[in-house]
């Protein structure tokens, strides 16, 4: 039985107390570039905080945009694969392509108050069946190896990961 096609969307948030070094790695790169970027916004160096930034500067939520950059070549370090979201083998496996950045705040005279947040957006799953705490997927697209059948994955919904859509398919059952 098929429940439909789902894309998962993980967010991760990121701030200086981060202890994994990838983690670090964005902090401080999203930092230094917020700093650069936030300049523009910030000429006369009134506002301190990214929502003061917001709250007095027209187009201010243009930094998402312009500090996002920073990310891209941390993000090429995940192989495609959707960090913290183990299988249940222990194993990363859930693969994405697209993501959302965000700031969610950050103060130019502080860095331990810089808080960011990356929302990953999975490639198409099918979502076969539920057991027990677990999801039962497939990868789109996946055609059956020799006899073995459809590869498929099972992992535990967790915190900050949530289905992002999904596209109903045709319930059907095997059954004759």
């Amino acid at each position: 039985m098929s429940k439909g096609i789902i894309r998962l969307s993980y967010r991760k948030v990121i701030n200086a107390d981060s202890q994994n070094a990838w983690e670090k790695y964005v902090s401080d790169a999203t930092f230094q570039e917020y700093l650069i970027q936030s300049q523009n916004y910030n000429t006369d160096k009134k506002y301190f905080t990214f929502a003061e930034l917001r709250q007095h500067v027209p187009n201010a939520d243009k930094l998402h945009f312009l500090v996002s950059a920073s990310v891209i070549n941390y993000l090429k370090q995940l192989n495609g694969k959707v960090p913290d979201i183990l299988n249940n083998l222990g194993k990363v496996f859930l693969p994405f392509k697209n993501y959302k950045f965000e700031i969610i705040d950050s103060d130019i005279r502080d860095k331990s108050r810089h808080r960011i947040a990356v929302e990953f957006i999975s490639e198409p799953l099918t979502w076969i069946d539920t057991v027990g705490n677990l999801l039962l997927v497939a990868f789109t697209g996946t055609v059956p190896e020799s006899n073995d059948g459809i590869l498929t994955e099972m992992f535990t919904m967790q915190p900050f990961l949530s289905i992002h859509s999904i596209k109903q398919e045709e319930i059907y059952d095997t059954a004759i």
